[in-house]
């Protein structure tokens, strides 16, 4: 249990105000008596009003009795009043805590704090398999949004038997706009036009193509012939080697079921043989060849990059399905380089690649919830999602269920549209987090990780909640007009 608040602090300890309303009050207690330690000395206060998150700061000047030796005050996370007006009025540091009871213990530190994703070590290549096929406005077009994504390299793929009479002009309007360029291609000619031209790098030169790389400054990126043939790759690299000639190396990432095992095998290999090469992967192969979500395919893909340390990543967004394939390799090379740095496992550097489930989807227990829902005394309708299913109560009743069309009957909203569309909306969110696990907050788009919100706005896991703009205080559906004033 928290101590009173005129109990003294405990020798030490920092005395921190929890401040809080009637509703939260019971399991804020049990939450702060989890979190009580020799270094801090938590203390509940209740305002005196129901939900604390409706408190204006003039009701907190009011109201708040602060605990003798209180070092700071922690207010609810939906809390919108002005901290700094607090601050110069109790003359004490005032901050937003989290928006969860059930989150409480990582905001006091139970958890890593927030990693440094500024830096990686990782260059992304991002393919437009289709290039010879678009006209210059369309692939610069394509090439800023890729780069916008993440991507440092655009690679311009050049289709079997379509000529590409504007190689040239691509590669100076990308590399105008600040992009490297590189350029794949079968055909040994689009290849010498593209390094005379001045791309950045070729693609695919094995070991009987290397000489194309003599034509131009372009780096050449080394491929296996066939791609389960090592030895080729080994030879291309040492004739690259023998000249100066700097170069990157692809052992070929295969399909699974056909060789994928032995692939990343092969990749282990080089990286034994030489330990100081760079080498690409090209993740296309599984990625668009594997009907999975691509988060968990790219952060496997990325764990064996950064063990491995390789250099640099070809990534293609053909199939729907891989539409966010750059977006989310660039989070991935970002967040296993912290954790890397920091010797630890990726978890708990942000979770951007966790879009469809979070780790801890329940901010309260079914029980937690019953009793929150006794103590309510009014007709608005509370939801809350849990292990046993998706709750919704007020003051007239408390249902359980998963289904929304299933609460329909027993909400009393058949004769109040604008009522009954908002519990619709709130409901079937609830229903989507119940059966993926996800976090699920009333009046909140559900987040999805890297692949965004629910509400059109980014959210790759980082983003400080405080930070944006809070929803103006009030009811959660605004009052119908009085169609009789004029």
């Amino acid at each position: 249990m928290a101590e009173q608040p005129d109990k003294p602090a405990r020798n030490g300890a920092e005395r921190v105000a929890l401040v809080t309303g009637s509703l939260a009050e019971p399991r804020l207690i049990k939450v702060a008596g989890e979190i009580a330690s020799p270094a801090l000395d938590p203390v509940v206060v209740n305002v005196g009003v129901k939900v604390a998150a409706l408190m204006t700061a003039e009701i907190v000047e009011r109201r708040l009795k602060l605990p003798e030796g209180a070092a700071r005050v922690v207010m609810p996370g939906r809390f919108r009043g002005d901290l700094s007006r607090l601050e110069r009025h109790f003359g004490l540091p005032f901050e937003r805590g989290p928006d969860e009871l059930a989150d409480l213990p990582e905001h006091f530190g139970k958890a890593r704090a927030r990693a440094d994703l500024s830096r990686h070590d990782v260059t992304i290549f991002a393919e437009i398999v289709d290039a010879s096929a678009l006209s210059l406005s369309e692939l610069v077009a394509r090439a800023r949004s890729l780069a916008a994504d993440g991507a440092e390299v655009i690679d311009l793929g050049c289709l079997p038997d379509t000529p590409f009479p504007h190689l040239e002009q691509a590669i100076a309007a990308l590399q105008a706009e600040g992009l490297k360029v590189s350029v794949d291609s079968f055909n040994p000619e689009e290849l010498t036009r593209a390094t005379r031209a001045g791309a950045d790098y070729l693609l695919s030169l094995t070991e009987h193509t290397i000489p194309i790389a003599d034509e131009g400054p372009a780096v050449p990126v080394l491929v296996p012939s066939p791609p389960s043939d090592l030895a080729s790759l080994v030879r291309a690299i040492e004739a690259c080697r023998a000249k100066g000639q700097a170069f990157l190396a692809d052992p070929i990432l295969e399909p699974i079921h056909y060789g994928f095992t032995a692939s990343l095998e092969r990749y282990a290999a080089l990286r034994r043989l030489y330990p100081d090469i760079g080498i690409l992967m090209g993740i296309g192969n599984v990625t668009e060849l594997t009907d999975a979500d691509t988060t968990g395919i790219n952060a496997i893909l990325m764990g064996v990059i950064s063990e491995l340390r390789l250099n640099a990543v070809l990534a293609v967004q053909v199939s729907p399905h891989c539409r966010l394939a750059v977006k989310e390799f660039d989070r991935a090379r970002r967040e296993f380089y912290a954790a890397r740095e920091a010797g630890a496992l990726p978890q708990g550097f942000g979770g951007g690649l966790m879009a469809l489930r979070d780790r801890r989807p329940y901010a309260a227990t079914p029980d937690e919830i019953a009793d929150l829902a006794g103590e309510v005394r009014d007709r608005n309708y509370r939801i809350m999602v849990a292990q046993d299913g998706v709750h919704v109560f007020n003051r007239d009743g408390h249902h359980t269920g998963a289904d929304p069309f299933a609460f329909f009957p027993a909400l009393g909203v058949e004769n109040d549209a604008a009522h009954a569309f908002y519990l619709g909306v709130e409901t079937a969110r609830a229903e989507i987090a119940f059966r993926l696990g996800k976090r699920y907050a009333q009046d909140e788009a559900l987040k999805w990780g890297i692949a965004g919100r629910g509400d059109g706005r980014d959210d790759d896991g980082s983003a400080d909640p405080h930070r944006l703009t809070f929803d103006k205080a009030g009811s959660t559906l605004p009052a119908k007009p009085d169609k009789s004033e004029p």
